[in-house]
């Protein structure tokens, strides 16, 4: 989506609002390296508390989970400025954010029983997950934002997006005793997202 999508619509805005495309690759850079040194300061940080105190409490899975939720409401916060390039901006990144958050939502039940959570709550948690896109995306459609802002914006959404390619979805593809259908699934995705941004834009 990023290479088919969203690259080529911020190279279209930059020209016709005059916005200078080294501000935005650096958007796109800085959002990249800003997710890179918070998950690994936050790995860092639970991987003390791990040695500290086991760190099967039930209140760091909740912490964890409420972290989740919170990413989940930024992710529906990009929906909007979105939609307000164009509508099939705006279907692309909602696409993009809904296959992200479901792994959020997988994150956050496992994270919830591994720390000794009960079901019940991890299902609460759940629910709260599921609804932080749309609160974030409703509250995203109230807001005009100007042309600049918005060009800014969508380059740190893309350095997001890249970020985790990079550092989630290509490892996973290259581990040690990889999935056979890594490849075709890899494969397969990009040839999907190809049609379906060509469908929309």
């Amino acid at each position: 989506m990023v290479f088919f999508d969203l690259l080529p619509e911020l190279f279209d805005l930059t020209q016709s609002t005059g916005t200078p495309m080294r501000t935005v690759m650096v958007a796109v850079v800085v959002a990249f390296l800003f997710f890179h040194v918070l998950e690994k300061s936050l790995l860092a940080h639970h991987g003390g508390e791990d040695e500290a105190a086991g760190a099967h409490h039930p209140s760091v899975g909740l912490v964890n989970a409420i972290a989740l939720i919170g990413h989940s409401m930024a992710d529906g916060i990009a929906i909007g400025p979105a939609f307000q390039v164009n509508a099939g901006v705006g279907a692309a990144v909602a696409l993009a954010v809904i296959g992200h958050d479901f792994a959020d939502g997988l994150n956050t039940v496992t994270l919830m029983l591994a720390h000794g959570n009960s079901r019940r709550r991890a299902v609460t948690l759940l629910a709260a997950d599921a609804l932080a896109p749309l609160v974030g995306a409703a509250g995203a459609f109230a807001l005009h934002v100007p042309d600049q802002a918005l060009l800014i914006y969508l380059g740190a959404f893309t350095g997001f997006l890249l970020y985790i390619a990079a550092a989630q979805v290509l490892p996973e593809a290259h581990t040690p005793q990889p999935s056979r259908a890594a490849l075709p699934l890899t494969v397969g995705g990009v040839a999907l997202f190809y049609v379906i941004t060509g469908v929309l834009v």
